[in-house]
């Protein structure tokens, strides 16, 4: 997957210096990366089942640190 044709963006909610996940989207798959490392940063891809399972746990707590 070269990254010179995706366009990656963070979440509205991230702050400039959070430590936080770059996210694009290329037909039929989510990808994610960890923005600290940007271009380097190994990348996830997600179909449209894996991602809707994924953000669902993400919203159900399931990766809370805290909860």
């Amino acid at each position: 997957m070269g990254n010179t044709a995706i366009r990656w963006f963070t979440s509205g909610y991230s702050s400039a210096n959070a430590e936080c996940v770059e996210a694009a989207f290329i037909p039929g798959h989510t990808l994610l990366r960890d923005s600290k490392l940007g271009e380097e940063s190994p990348i996830l891809a997600f179909g449209p089942t894996r991602w809707a399972s994924f953000t669902s746990a993400i919203g159900d707590g399931a990766f809370d640190p805290h909860g």
